[in-house]
């Protein structure tokens, strides 16, 4: 396939766009290369593909040096007539939206850049879909769309209309939207729910990279809610063998389909949501304890109160998933730590001159 992924130098943008292309798939990627955090990090992620950073210029597509299978391209979602250039250029089949702003508690410091991207730029994404007939888009939701429920495990099928964030609302806004052109000009849209990913190269304002950080100097950790949390910490490597399942099979039409008794997962239109999550919640203090493990590490504790716009706890049910692709998330949170740990060390503590501080 030619595969347009979104968000290319994100956390789970990179990682897809290496097994896509060692899988031989045509890609290009695109991402904003935004400052939300780190730009060396994505930088670097990048590098590793063969797209090198003083190669890289705003709006031009640039060849890997590693790989001919893959261009990129720095661009913001939000410019539609490049957007529209690019689907009429590379004759695109499939796309995987990846880029967004993450972040819940940031959404309440700018909600503006929320709107920006995760709506106006996932708009642009669909009319060119409208107007080059794509075959498949799939694009990143969040488990976070699941807000004040508290009916565990999450299933796709339960009620979403309680968002605790903007960042909540504007995923479920693209739910929304994708649904709309699903049905008003038959694009086959996936939506995917993931539950709180974690591993190599991950974002580091997400709890395993600040908890390792701090603990490895000497700092001590936020822990919310005082403890009482828990996530369904899903590893990277499982989140991109269920989109890789899922590229070669777009939703159909699913004859079943009944508006007195309506299930927001599937529809009359060829759209499909599906959560991606371990389906095994671990607790927060457990959590900590593995990252203790691992560093051999007691860390400094500071308990503190929920944060506005987060939950208690979070649970996937992923077995309409299952049933789909014949595959759910099996990584081990003690091995997924381990692995993170792994490349954190040898990231950011290498003796190498260029990975010998600790980035902010």
């Amino acid at each position: 396939m030619k595969i347009l992924v979104t968000g290319a130098a994100g956390f789970i943008g990179f990682h897809l766009t290496k097994r896509l292309i060692a899988e031989g798939h045509q890609v290009l990627g695109l991402d904003n290369i935004n400052d939300y955090y780190s730009t060396k990090l994505k930088y670097d992620r990048l590098a590793t593909l063969g797209i090198h950073k003083d190669a890289i210029i705003d709006g031009k597509l640039v060849e890997s040096v590693k790989d001919a299978k893959l261009k990129f391209i720095k661009a913001d979602l939000q410019r539609k007539e490049l957007i529209d250039k690019l689907f009429m250029d590379e004759e695109l089949e499939t796309v995987v939206n990846l880029a967004a702003q993450a972040g819940v508690r940031y959404s309440l410091e700018d909600p503006y850049r929320y709107i920006d991207s995760n709506i106006t730029g996932f708009l642009n994404l669909l009319e060119a879909a409208r107007h080059y007939s794509l075959k498949h888009l799939i694009y990143a939701s969040s488990s976070s769309v699941y807000g004040a429920n508290t009916n565990m495990p999450f299933s796709t099928s339960d009620n979403v209309d309680h968002p605790m964030s903007l960042y909540a609302a504007s995923k479920k806004a693209n739910e929304l939207m994708a649904h709309t052109y699903s049905n008003l000009f038959s694009i086959p849209t996936t939506g995917l729910r993931f539950f709180t990913v974690y591993g190599p190269w991950g974002r580091p304002d997400m709890a395993l990279f600040l908890f390792a950080k701090a603990m490895l100097n000497g700092e001590p950790i936020n822990v919310f809610n005082h403890g009482k949390m828990e996530r369904d910490f899903t590893y990277i490597d499982d989140i991109v063998e269920g989109i890789y399942r899922l590229l070669s099979k777009p939703p159909a039409s699913n004859p079943n389909w009944d508006g007195k008794t309506p299930d927001p997962s599937t529809s009359f239109a060829p759209y499909r949501l599906f959560n991606i999550g371990n389906s095994s919640p671990v607790k927060l203090m457990d959590f900590i304890g593995e990252i203790e493990n691992q560093l051999d590490i007691t860390a400094k504790k500071k308990m503190l109160a929920m944060q506005p716009g987060d939950v208690p706890k979070t649970w996937a049910n992923v077995d309409d998933l299952f049933e789909y692709i014949d595959f759910k998330p099996e990584v081990s949170i003690q091995e997924g730590i381990k692995n993170f740990i792994d490349w954190y060390k040898d990231y950011y503590l290498s003796s190498k001159p260029q990975k010998s501080v600790l980035y902010k």
